[in-house]
């Protein structure tokens, strides 16, 4: 058989493993990137010993703790603290100036994964005096990933790093005010999460988040495909205020979204659009 045969093949195997997720479990990833699917599948196949895509087929159906492993598997969970710090910098500088005009603000982490990001900006918002007046919303559509950002307890190994991006975000202390140390991890003081409400949300098949002033969802959509990139981005401008902002990853784009001209650059570099007001 040709290996351009071979390939196809796969990859029908690994449609109709997706289409038994979807059907079995209504996770929806038929959308996502071919590329990134293939290699996440790949590794568990790899490490199931398993020769076809097709033997998974019938363990997903069957057994529901193979199909929370492929669940885990097919997450994006890949984040640090203060990731790209030259990014919270200019929220800082750019963007939280705008946002001290609201008497209450609402922030949408989409895809926050195991919750970085999402104290990385109570941080940020503590440090700037307005974390008292803003609700932060933080969603993922994997619930064992969602409770572990609500935990907050992270290996210890990481936090010199998480410390260096901190100062070089702009921190005005030191990130050792945030947490408790506990053996060999951290784990973040209760008082970040006060205004944090986790809770479970699938950018490829829910709804709209109503009038935030802010959404982060950030290096989430390299992994989807053009159809549901421009879905999410239509979803993202439903759910901002007219002059809300959204930040995106640094290899993400708007360019090709149909909501495209309704933003404005604010930041290019950082990837921060701002929704336009209608005049």
């Amino acid at each position: 058989m040709k290996q351009q045969d071979i390939a196809a093949d796969e990859q029908l195997e690994i449609e109709l493993l997706l289409e038994a997720i979807h059907r079995k479990y209504g996770y929806d990833f038929r959308q996502y990137s071919q590329a990134h699917t293939r290699r996440r599948l790949e590794h568990r196949l790899h490490l199931e010993n398993m020769g076809k895509f097709s033997e998974m087929i019938p363990r997903v159906i069957y057994e529901e703790e193979f199909f929370t492993q492929i669940l885990l598997d097919l997450s994006i969970n890949t984040t640090e603290m203060f990731r790209d710090p030259w990014f919270y910098k200019r929220i800082r500088e750019v963007v939280i100036p705008h946002l001290r005009t609201y008497p209450f603000l609402k922030i949408w982490h989409a895809g926050c994964s195991a919750g970085q990001e999402v104290y990385s900006m109570c941080i940020l918002l503590e440090e700037e005096g307005l974390k008292g007046r803003c609700q932060v919303y933080a969603t993922d559509f994997n619930d064992r990933i969602l409770a572990k950002a609500k935990d907050g307890i992270y290996p210890m190994d990481l936090v010199r790093e998480y410390s260096s991006n901190y100062l070089k975000a702009g921190g005005t202390g030191s990130l050792s005010e945030y947490y408790v140390a506990e053996y060999n991890n951290v784990v973040m003081k209760r008082f970040l999460k006060e205004q944090v409400l986790f809770s479970s949300h699938n950018l490829a098949t829910d709804g709209v988040f109503g009038e935030m002033h802010m959404i982060c969802c950030r290096n989430v959509l390299i992994y989807f495909n053009r159809d549901l990139q421009n879905r999410v981005m239509e979803l993202f401008y439903d759910s901002l205020c007219p002059g809300g902002f959204l930040c995106l990853g640094t290899k993400e784009s708007m360019k090709f979204s149909s909501v495209a001209d309704n933003f404005e650059v604010v930041c290019g570099k950082e990837k921060i659009f701002r929704k336009k007001r209608r005049r």
